[in-house]
């Protein structure tokens, strides 16, 4: 399957503002990257669409889809209307283009699950906003484009999508979406106690869902174990004809918003795993406010999904790039020189504690 790298000139441009945590590079950064190490090809790079109004509404209310055009157009909101729709607020600011960005994250995906249906493995870092809600933005998230590339797999008739979250947030938007459709699947990893404080051990939605809250710490062990005798068991018993997933790259150990502790490497094998199970397959990027950690992570996942080797040493064009960034939200004496310097984290291996193995044992019962 020949891999894609859906993108826009749009994703360069950072939005939010400022005082955001997502107003850091990401995806301008990631691409950057990529290129200076020679790992995009005129053949692997597809312009993401634009979803239309037409295509919201597979999914969204229309007087919310209304309100954020209308937001964008005027550059603010009313006091009732963020009340309603959770919009122009700290949480979910109102930017120049913030309609614009939305609706192509959600055409990235459409076109990501199209194209792997035409056998690609289509990977849309700009994709994974998954806590937008059907009526109002929710979680930096005023759009849910993994809700429509599984909305593109059940229109073409399949009848088993599986989507695989491993962000440090749980995937509640996506779990919601689909809470009474028997044709999806979801599964998601991530922080326990961590906002938005939901997909509990025992938040199944009636067998359709495992979540498997993990504890602060997490390492890259726990999380191959987990893999192993969990998410890949429940997987497999599925059956799925397409996955979606979201791999978000804040729980990786120096994201500011989260306390779990994985290496790159282990969400690069993770996703990999799902990967081979050898069917449609859209990857997503997701949550992620570290700018070092992000940019690497996710330009090494395009690394291993289109077959590219990664260097122990980086040349001295990325490391400039990785020398440019800066947040607020990391202290110049926290940014780790592995940052700098090279794509692969160390692996932070470690001991499975207890509970990550009662997660385990819990989510393979009653299969």
């Amino acid at each position: 399957m020949a891999p894609c790298f859906i993108s826009s000139h749009v994703y360069r441009a950072t939005g939010y503002g400022a005082a955001h945590p997502l107003g850091i590079p990401r995806i301008g950064t990631v691409m950057d990257i990529c290129e200076a190490m020679g790992w995009l090809t005129v053949e692997a790079i597809v312009d993401s669409p634009r979803a239309s109004v037409d295509d919201l509404l597979k999914f969204h209310d229309a007087d919310y889809i209304e309100a954020l055009q209308l937001a964008e157009t005027a550059g603010r909101v009313s006091p009732e209307v963020r009340a309603k729709y959770n919009l122009g607020g700290m949480e979910n600011p109102v930017f120049q283009g913030v309609f614009e960005r939305a609706s192509m994250s959600v055409g990235g995906s459409i076109h990501a699950a199209e194209l792997s249906l035409a056998g690609r493995i289509a990977y849309h870092p700009a994709g994974g906003t998954h806590h937008g809600r059907r009526d109002r933005a929710s979680g930096f998230c005023y759009f849910n484009d993994p809700v429509f590339a599984i909305l593109t797999y059940l229109e073409h008739d399949l009848e088993r999508v599986l989507y695989v979250d491993i962000d440090a947030h749980h995937g509640d938007g996506v779990e919601d979406a689909f809470a009474d459709d028997p044709r999806v699947f979801t599964i998601s990893v991530h922080e326990e106690n961590r906002w938005p404080n939901s997909g509990l051990l025992r938040d199944r939605r009636e067998g359709r869902a495992r979540n498997l809250p993990v504890p602060k710490g997490f390492n890259d062990t726990e999380f191959a174990y987990l893999m192993d005798d969990a998410v890949m068991p429940v997987a497999e018993q599925f059956g799925p004809q397409a996955v979606v997933i979201t791999c978000g790259a804040d729980a990786l150990r120096g994201d500011p918003l989260s306390r779990l502790e994985l290496s790159n490497g282990a969400l690069w094998d993770a996703v990999m795993q799902l990967v081979g199970l050898s069917v449609p397959t859209v990857v997503l990027g997701g949550g992620g406010y570290n700018p070092w950690t992000v940019a690497r992570c996710w330009a090494g996942l395009w690394a291993r999904i289109s077959g590219q080797s990664i260097p122990g040493e980086l040349p001295q064009t990325v490391r400039k790039i990785l020398s440019r960034l800066e947040s607020d939200l990391v202290d110049e004496d926290d940014v780790e020189a592995q940052w700098l310097d090279r794509i692969a984290d160390q692996p932070n291996r470690g001991v499975v504690r207890q509970q990550v193995r009662d997660v385990a044992s819990a989510t393979l019962k009653a299969l």
